[in-house]
């Protein structure tokens, strides 16, 4: 084995030394004003978006059809490219595990890691979910126990497939979305020399031309396709949180409220950015960590104890039987609109973080070898993420078992959610909106 190993070593030293260049990380930035840019791919990017924000306050209902139009074009054309990816990806690093290969050092034989592995890990939890976990592991559950995708919804059959499909959303596929693009990013940047960037992925295929045209577009592609996620989910989730703050503290829920919580995150964000990733985005990832543990342990101790252990086994072993079936559910025709809704929802999702993820997960994690970044990404985070998801599910096993006399009630339109999102839980109270777009609550058990 030992000798199959340096054969392996030599082979990637050849590898490296076919791909040196003498390209200088950083040589085509401008720098004004105290920043950093990249001269075409920062302008061309901050115009797409502007362009984008103006044609949409200009034209809503315009810009509504076309992005839905588009949307539905690209399901129902690229549903088997999205689910056949993401099977790949995982099977792609299940087989980098247990090759040589995975004793690769991302940064050099030589390289230590910069971060501790709990704050590495509490950075990798916080840059690869965040409030979406907390929120549809609950929402998502409730939503497929009242709509499932095949069995008679409110039944028992109907709570096994809650849990399943929302570990399989949750699962394994997401965290080997992010994982490849960050291990192929991280790869060629620590050993190579290439600049951390999308682009430098493409270089086996381009060579030298990734510094021209060709680079740039898929730069500002993933740059642009990144922060119309980051919008997704900012906005997403001010919503979950205004919703919650109303329940809770009878807060008004409104655009003006949304607008300030997301002012208010994205403060603490850029101070956590300009402080940098040792004083500040360390330290708020392990925050953050602290607080989803916290919140982990009050509802496992609060209960039902013992029906959280039970639906988190349960639910993993259902998931883990079920999962070549699911990641094949590709159908001979159009993708239904559960599928759409959900699965293609989730998968389009991931893919747009994945070069945002993909790029902070190879900084953070330089000294790491390749089994290490996979093990604890793909095995530990994903494990992490469906632990948190099963008991928020738990904790609702009981309501599902045992529903008392269901109400309806009309929500506020701030709490109305984007089409194709049937519901939402805050506190214990399913929203959901109609074809016809009124939202109401179902309340289980208040």
């Amino acid at each position: 084995m030992s000798n199959e190993i340096k054969e392996a070593q030599e082979g990637i030293s050849e590898i490296e030394d076919i791909y040196d260049t003498d390209y200088q990380i950083g040589q085509d930035n401008i720098e004004k004003w105290g920043f950093d840019m990249h001269a075409p791919v920062f302008p061309t990017s901050a115009g797409l978006i502007l362009l984008f924000v103006v044609g949409s306050l200009m034209f809503p209902e315009e810009s509504k059809l076309g992005l839905e139009a588009t949307r539905n074009w690209i399901q129902e054309v690229f549903d088997w490219m999205f689910l056949s990816a993401g099977n790949f990806f995982v099977l792609f690093c299940l087989v980098l595990i247990v090759l040589p290969v995975g004793k690769i050092r991302l940064g050099g034989d030589d390289a230590r890691p910069d971060f501790s592995v709990v704050s590495w890990f509490a950075m990798l939890f916080a840059a690869g979910m965040g409030t979406g976990l907390v929120f549809w592991g609950v929402a998502e559950p409730l939503n497929h126990y009242m709509e499932p995708h095949y069995a008679e919804p409110e039944t028992a059959a109907a709570m096994r497939d809650a849990m399943r499909y929302s570990f399989f959303h949750w699962g394994l596929h997401p965290w080997a979305i992010y994982l490849v693009l960050a291990l192929s990013i991280a790869y060629f940047h620590f050993r190579i020399g290439l600049p951390l960037a999308p682009r430098s992925v493409l270089w086996p295929l381009l060579g030298q031309r990734i510094y021209g045209p060709i680079g740039h577009a898929v730069d500002i592609l993933c740059t642009v396709g990144t922060l119309l996620g980051v919008a997704t989910s900012l906005g997403l989730g001010a919503m979950q949180i205004n919703a919650g703050l109303a329940r809770s503290l009878d807060l008004p829920t409104g655009t003006g409220v949304q607008i300030g919580i997301i002012v208010a995150i994205t403060l603490v964000a850029t101070i956590s950015v300009v402080s940098g990733l040792q004083r500040g985005i360390r330290r708020l990832s392990s925050l953050n960590i602290a607080f989803a543990a916290l919140l982990l342990a009050f509802v496992f101790l609060i209960g039902p104890t013992l029906s959280i252990i039970a639906t988190f086994f349960e639910s993993l072993g259902t998931y883990l039987v079920s999962l070549p079936a699911m990641s094949l559910e590709i159908g001979l025709g159009l993708p239904t609109e559960w599928e759409t809704n959900w699965t293609l929802f989730y998968w389009g999702w991931w893919i747009s973080w994945s070069p945002f993820v993909g790029i902070f997960v190879a900084r953070i994690s330089r000294g790491r070898t390749v089994r290490e970044v996979i093990l604890v990404g793909h095995v530990a985070e994903g494990h992490v993420q469906s632990r948190c998801a099963g008991a928020n599910q738990g904790a609702f096993r009981r309501e599902w078992q045992f529903p008392c006399q269901e109400t309806q009630r009309r929500v506020a339109p701030a709490q109305w959610l984007p089409k194709g999102r049937r519901t939402s839980a805050v506190g214990g109270v399913a929203l959901a909106r109609t074809g016809s777009g009124q939202s109401f609550a179902r309340a289980h058990c208040p």
